[in-house]
């Protein structure tokens, strides 16, 4: 499934990351991330991949479209 602009932006939000802390995260530059959430823009998959992979790192879990449009949200916290 790829990642949406909306879910990476709704990401930031769960995480109360900003920009700049998503794109040190994913090895990503701002332009890139800032185009990539206004859809002006579609990164390449690897940029996309890295970006993924930052917010699973912290613990956001990409839910698949089922019948109401992809999401997103917390990995429960265990401890």
């Amino acid at each position: 499934m790829p990642t949406t602009a909306a879910q990476c932006r709704a990401a930031r939000a769960l995480l109360a990351w900003s920009q700049s802390d998503l794109c040190e995260a994913a090895g990503v530059g701002r332009a890139t991330l800032a185009n990539f959430e206004a859809e002006k823009s579609t990164p390449y998959e690897r940029t996309l991949r890295d970006i993924r992979a930052a917010l699973e790192a912290a613990g956001v879990m990409f839910i698949d479209q089922n019948g109401n449009g992809p999401g997103v949200r917390l990995k429960e916290r265990q401890g």
